[in-house]
């Protein structure tokens, strides 16, 4: 067995009925409370973020495909929906594409290209039309973009966020007079399932007058953009513009992996579509919300290595007590000829006891808030100012894997530095020390 183990197992036995017993439960809590504000951090940012892309790209999609001219203020330009790329684009799987790797070895700059392909590919198409209009009613008067759908859109999403009513009904032979709210229009404008509004439309510098009638009340909690959208037929929306029924304001385009966004959008730019049409990622449709996603990743860095300062001032205030209590071991030790960083070890091994102790229980700790988190929901949010009612739970297990191993490993290394404490203890005075 290993000498510095063994007699750190022995310090570890004996040291819960030393003096320094508070001070090793007061330094086992700060590791408990620490790992298991890690994983409750790192749990929390991670489904955050997750909840709130899954709802961006559950209503708009990943990928935009429209004309070239089409910009952020939804000027709408028709194009043709029968485009030839657009055949089979859905069976579209992983996707081969070289990326720049870094490497000293390959070229004098650093740099060389390597094959790689994406996690997955394009899971679903689907067609889309909008126009600006403003909708009227007895009191209140609001803008709003009615976006018309065909018999393509994947009803998923809406459906997990429909609050009341039904989804739209679209028949063969006439164009459906159903529109689909949002929760923040309907209570703006004291709208309900079954009422009829009014919706007034510019056209060749006149004014068009559309009724419809509510059919279903949405919520995805994104009440800034919720309040700008309203669904409805594709045919209407194609009659108030004065298109055919082949003309349309783009595609929607869906994947398999977020990650793989800026690569298959890539792709499609490059290889898929023609020079007059272009493909615009939510990302950088809607920027702004995307930037506050990356702050949280700010956020959780910062968190994790707040908790990681408070374990190792824990540590090294509680190793240097127990240095300081085993004066007369260290004494004696030194006499019967162990080196200095023999001794060191002892200690370290007493400190890994300890930190690997407190990340024992932290964990458990950390782990059972996180899961009655998801499934009670104890902690709620301001919808209105964070997208959502409940704060979301997303636990990974590699993720929880690397905050262990490297809480061990880091607060163990900031140890070697106060375990120099040892060198200075002389043996002879260390005997008589009592």
């Amino acid at each position: 067995m290993n000498f510095e183990y063994f007699i750190a197992r022995k310090v570890a036995a004996s040291g819960q009925k030393s003096f320094s017993r508070l001070i090793i439960r007061i330094a086992i809590a700060g590791i408990v409370l620490s790992m298991a504000v890690m994983i409750i951090a790192t749990a929390l940012i991670r489904g955050f973020k997750s909840e709130i892309t899954t709802k961006i790209f559950g209503f708009w999609g990943h990928i935009h495909i429209t004309d070239i001219n089409v910009n952020n203020s939804f000027e709408e330009t028709p194009l043709d929906m029968n485009q030839e790329f657009a055949k089979g684009l859905d069976s579209i799987q992983q996707i081969k594409y070289f990326a720049e790797i870094s490497s000293l070895k390959n070229r004098p700059d650093g740099h060389h290209l390597e094959q790689q392909q994406t996690n997955g590919g394009i899971n679903h198409v689907q067609i889309f039309a909008t126009k600006k209009g403003v909708i009227k009613t007895k009191d209140e008067i609001e803008a709003i973009i009615l976006k018309g759908i065909w018999h393509d859109f994947d009803w998923e999403f809406l459906k997990k966020n429909l609050v009341d009513g039904r989804i739209i009904e679209l028949p063969d032979t006439i164009a459906s007079k159903d529109i689909l709210i949002s929760n923040s229009t309907a209570k703006r404008l004291k709208l309900k399932v079954g009422d009829r509004l009014q919706i007034l439309f510019a056209k060749d510098n006149q004014q068009l007058k559309r009724a419809y009638k509510v059919c279903g009340i949405y919520k995805t909690g994104l009440e800034e953009y919720d309040k700008r959208f309203a669904l409805v037929d594709l045919r209407q929306v194609q009659r108030l513009q004065g298109w055919n029924e082949n003309q349309v304001t783009g595609f929607e385009v869906f994947i398999d992996d977020i990650d793989d966004l800026e690569v298959i959008r890539d792709y499609l730019y490059y290889e898929k579509l023609p020079r007059d049409l272009y493909p615009e990622t939510i990302r950088r449709k809607f920027p702004s919300i995307f930037e506050w996603l990356e702050l949280q990743n700010i956020n959780e860095v910062v968190i994790i290595l707040l908790m990681l300062i408070v374990s190792i001032i824990n540590m090294i205030t509680a190793l240097m007590i127990l240095i300081l209590e085993r004066t007369n071991m260290i004494g004696i030790l030194k006499a019967l000829g162990q080196h200095n960083w023999s001794i060191r070890r002892i200690f370290l091994y007493y400190a890994a006891y300890i930190i690997g102790l407190g990340m024992l229980f932290g964990n458990i700790l950390g782990l059972s808030i996180c899961f009655l988190q998801d499934q009670f929901g104890f902690i709620t949010l301001q919808e209105e100012d964070y997208y959502l009612s409940v704060a979301p739970i997303e636990l990974n297990f590699w993720m929880i894997l690397i905050l262990n191993i490297g809480t061990l490993c880091i607060t163990v290394l900031f140890l070697i530095i106060p375990s120099y404490l040892v060198t200075r203890i002389s043996p002879v005075k260390a005997i008589r020390f009592k």
